[in-house]
């Protein structure tokens, strides 16, 4: 028998962390996070771009903010694309639907109407345009996620989970006007419904399962601290300030 060849190992790549198996010490952090935000802002807004920096900190990625809101957290060979969502129960809550962005057949495909088109060709069309962007961006990273945070009342009761960011099977998927006016994707096994897109912004909204072992915590409400307060503390005087006229 002969002798088998010897082989060079070939080194795989990992991930940080498996996936929504979120890093030792994330669920406090994130707490410590918004607790600051509540205590320095009037509001309880907290916006897409924030929760993507946030999120690039608690991982230790950098932020890279993009376009295409697919790859906005990047480390080494990994790229997340982060999202928030309302909803009054964050702990409890089975679907979530998340915008995924503008996919308008007129601007990639050049049609000069949508109106009248027969939905499963202009349902594939928007779904072409969506894997198009993945397959662009996983050339550049092994992995790619999305990572989604829920946000209840107050901010006060939020979930985290993530998936992997994928592309969808066209013939998976049958496609409808609604009474809206908004077209609706299905899945032709199952009728679950997965897209509704809009033809006025041409907006892809996706529907997504939220898993059972998300991340899930309480914050209690921090007192908003003071401007003055806070200007004191600085030893902020009037020479901080130099006016250009």
């Amino acid at each position: 028998m002969p002798k088998r060849p010897k082989l060079r190992t070939v080194e795989k790549y990992t991930p940080p962390y498996s996936l929504n198996q979120f890093p030792s010490g994330f669920a406090l952090n994130l707490g410590k996070e918004i607790v600051y935000a509540l205590a320095t802002r009037k509001t309880d807004r907290l916006e897409g771009s924030d929760w993507e920096e946030i999120f690039a900190g608690l991982v230790g990625a950098d932020w890279k903010p993009s376009n295409v809101g697919l790859d906005d957290v990047v480390f080494q060979q990994t790229a997340w694309g982060a999202k928030t969502v309302k909803n009054k129960k964050p702990f409890t809550v089975k679907k979530v639907r998340l915008i995924s962005g503008r996919n308008s057949p007129v601007f990639s495909y050049g049609d000069e109407k949508v109106s009248g088109r027969p939905p499963d060709e202009l349902g594939g069309k928007i779904l072409e345009i969506f894997n198009e962007r993945v397959a662009a961006i996983k050339k550049n990273y092994k992995h790619l996620r999305t990572v989604v945070l829920i946000k209840g009342a107050g901010l006060l009761e939020l979930s985290v989970f993530e998936f992997d960011t994928v592309m969808y099977d066209l013939d998976m998927y049958s496609w409808s006007w609604n009474k809206r006016g908004n077209l609706e994707g299905k899945k032709t096994k199952s009728d679950i419904h997965k897209f509704t897109w809009q033809p006025h912004g041409s907006q892809l909204t996706i529907i997504e399962d939220v898993p059972d072992n998300r991340l899930s915590i309480r914050i209690r409400q921090p007192t908003p601290l003071d401007k003055s307060q806070i200007l004191e503390e600085l030893q902020f005087d009037d020479s901080w300030v130099e006016v250009i006229e």
